[in-house]
């Protein structure tokens, strides 16, 4: 028999038990994947704690998006998908047909080719923080020289990933973090300037460092009252994108500072953009064309066996020192 991580309630990962489960035939779009690796991500937090924007249809659930894993095999109606290859997960919401197990089914509009040259570990860890930062960062900021974008959080994967690809596109690039410790690895990653946040003026510094012009865009998933410490810092017509709630609560748009400087409030969920069969092409081949170039590299941090799921989570959660996706091998 496979094995399967699974809640059976809202509760947090601290709720997961390690179940066997059967090896699934697949539906007439489905492709089954024998899972080699799977990555954490704080969404999947959220969703074990019903704090996400969507919710679980039914217990038990599996937990996860992310992972690559051997095509064994198609439905009837599968075309282009071969057997005996690695493929990835793209990022879709996956109700209880997550990827913390030995073995899955996925529709196969949500699965892609693994690029060439990575490892398992590898394969699995790059398509969530890369195509979430792609579309806000180049296509919808239209991140290039002279424009100024704000990546709160620039330490976790997808804001790291905003550094990584505004980087490429010419940007000045402000990173935040919590703790002076992150900021070499920050600049190493993109960013031209660090704000430390100990609660200080951040306002004052974001419109120090862009010379007075203001922040055209920026990438947040703090939530809370964070937009508000800095919507006054925002050039005039500006974006302020949320795509999360790390802080437990999502951002109250700070209406007067839109209305005074004519800002757009722009909510962003990655999975709009997959579920759109041009903008998903766009997405992959951007990631693809800059991983074979070199441009775009997985940074895995830990890797855990598939007893360890629990462990990586509490990792996770813990105080880190180094930083980059937490993956496990299920060893199958």
């Amino acid at each position: 028999m496979a094995r399967e991580w699974v809640i059976n309630a809202y509760g947090g990962y601290e709720g997961l038990e390690l179940v066997e489960c059967a090896v699934e035939e697949p539906g007439p779009t489905d492709v089954r994947l024998r899972v080699e690796a799977f990555a954490l991500n704080w969404g999947d937090e959220d969703l074990m704690n019903d704090r996400y924007s969507f919710s679980f249809s039914a217990f038990p659930a599996r937990i996860g998006c992310e992972a690559a894993g051997i095509v064994e095999a198609v439905g009837e109606k599968v075309e282009g998908i071969e057997i005996g290859e690695r493929y990835c997960t793209l990022p879709y919401f996956y109700d209880r047909r997550g990827t913390s197990a030995d073995t899955m089914l996925i529709d196969q509009a949500y699965i892609t080719k693994a690029p060439d040259g990575l490892t398992k570990t590898e394969a699995a860890s790059i398509w969530i923080q890369f195509m979430t930062a792609y579309f806000p960062i180049v296509e919808l900021a239209k991140a290039a020289p002279g424009k100024n974008i704000l990546v709160p959080a620039g330490t976790s994967t997808s804001g790291n990933a905003a550094l990584n690809i505004g980087r490429l596109c010419g940007a000045t690039l402000i990173a935040t973090t919590r703790s002076e410790a992150n900021r070499q690895y920050l600049l190493d990653s993109g960013a031209d300037h660090v704000f430390v946040d100990d609660g200080g003026d951040i306002e004052g510094f974001l419109r120090d460092v862009t010379d007075g012009v203001g922040v055209h865009a920026s990438f947040d998933p703090v939530g809370s009252d964070f937009m508000d410490r800095y919507a006054n810092a925002m050039a005039k017509g500006g974006i302020l994108f949320l795509y999360g709630g790390l802080t437990g609560q999502y951002a109250v748009p700070p209406f007067l500072p839109m209305i005074q400087r004519s800002l757009w409030f722009h909510t962003y969920s990655i999975f709009n953009y997959v579920e759109d069969d041009a903008a998903n092409e766009r997405g992959k081949a951007y990631v693809y064309k800059a991983i074979a170039e070199g441009q775009l590299k997985p940074n895995v941090d830990r890797v855990y066996p598939m007893e360890g799921y629990k462990d990586a989570w509490r990792y996770l959660r813990g105080t880190r020192t180094s930083h980059g996706k937490v993956v496990v091998e299920t060893g199958v």
